[in-house]
């Protein structure tokens, strides 16, 4: 079993896999909200002090470990049966670099307890140790299971968007992209006051008018042509960057403007990465995460893509639902984790070499 948190930090989303060989195959999944005040709370969670911290890592522990007993009810499921469970945490600070470092939160003891097995959690720091970026971890996934095919581009759309490219002939990497869904559900939070949390169906930037000249500026930042490995933190995208690069744009009158310019920004950043560092021949990209869900985000990078001659899809059509990519590779990364073999995708992160990441806590 996989749980995952993104940066969105709008729910728990929690997938049961059955592992065999080199498939893996998602046998149930659920999607559990939090509420618009945990949301915020964990987005600010990085201007805590160390005993709100502490204390928010232990509740959400506890609330987790709830949510996965709910799981095992609704799709009857013993957890006794259940091999292991990977817990990513939720992210509140990742800063690659020489002297970077990372803080996951989330207690996993108390799901191990609750649970009766064992859990393993706090991936991302054993490859930080070894000269890693900590992120992205999910190409291990991609290598794993697209290593032996053709090349393909694999991207997934959460609050940061990250690729990676996998396939026959191809040293599996990845990298963070750009903006996820952050910017767009930023903005509709600070437009609605908090009322709604996300552009459904992408149906404000379909029905605006983008900013071009602003957008194709915004890609001229140093990241978006930097050489991989390279990752980013959701800080990088916040309240503040909008207001800095669209003024006066926070507000209903230029909301569909403004998440028409927000959503472009995202797919063009996802289709300059694929243009600048795509192996020869990768004609194919798959989408997950959040952001599969968006229809206008998707015939944006589509549209983008297409006089490359690249085919854009959903993971869905390989039988995978968009939001359980992220937690069934936290399964697999667990699962390998407690056989004691490699987990890891060191040419994605930028590590020395190969390790087994996480920390196994055992009931």
């Amino acid at each position: 079993m996989g749980l995952m948190s993104g940066t969105s930090a709008d729910g728990l989303s929690i997938a049961l896999c059955e592992v065999s060989g080199r498939s893996l195959a998602v046998q149930a999944f659920g999607n559990y909200p939090y509420t618009p005040a945990l949301q915020a709370r964990l987005i600010a969670a990085k201007e805590l002090r160390a005993p709100e911290l502490s204390a928010l890592n232990f509740e959400l522990g506890r609330l987790w470990a709830g949510m996965v007993k709910k799981f095992c009810r609704r799709h009857r499921v013993a957890c006794k049966s259940v091999a292991v469970i990977g817990s990513h945490g939720q992210t509140v600070w990742h800063a690659p670099g020489k002297k970077g470092h990372t803080l996951q939160i989330g207690e996993a003891s108390f799901i191990a307890e609750e649970t009766g097995r064992p859990v393993v959690c706090d991936f991302r720091p054993a490859d930080m140790a070894a000269g890693g970026e900590g992120a992205p971890l999910i190409p291990f996934m991609d290598e794993y299971l697209f290593g032996g095919g053709c090349p393909v581009a694999l991207q997934n759309i959460g609050g940061v968007g990250n690729i990676a490219f996998a396939g026959r002939g191809v040293k599996t990497f990845g990298f963070d992209t750009g903006p996820g869904n952050s910017l767009m559900d930023t903005a509709v939070a600070a437009i609605t006051g908090g009322r709604l949390s996300y552009d459904k169906g992408g149906a404000w930037a379909a029905a605006g008018e983008p900013d071009l000249l602003k957008v194709y500026a915004l890609l001229e930042a140093p990241f978006f042509s930097r050489r991989p490995p390279k990752s980013l933190d959701r800080s990088a995208y916040t309240l503040a960057f909008i207001k800095r690069h669209f003024p006066g744009q926070l507000n209903l009158r230029r909301s569909r403007g403004l998440l028409a310019s927000l959503n472009l920004f995202t797919a063009a950043s996802i289709a300059q990465a694929f243009k600048n560092f795509a192996p020869r021949g990768t004609r194919e990209l798959i989408v997950s995460g959040g952001g599969a869900l968006n229809p206008a985000l998707m015939d944006n990078i589509a549209a983008l893509l297409l006089p490359a001659g690249v085919r854009t899809r959903s993971i869905a059509e390989l039988g995978i639902h968009p939001l359980a990519k992220e937690p069934a590779c936290f399964a697999l990364l667990a699962w390998l984790a407690l056989a004691g073999e490699r987990n890891h995708c060191p040419s994605a992160t930028g590590a020395r070499g190969p390790r087994v990441l996480g920390k196994i806590i055992r009931p």
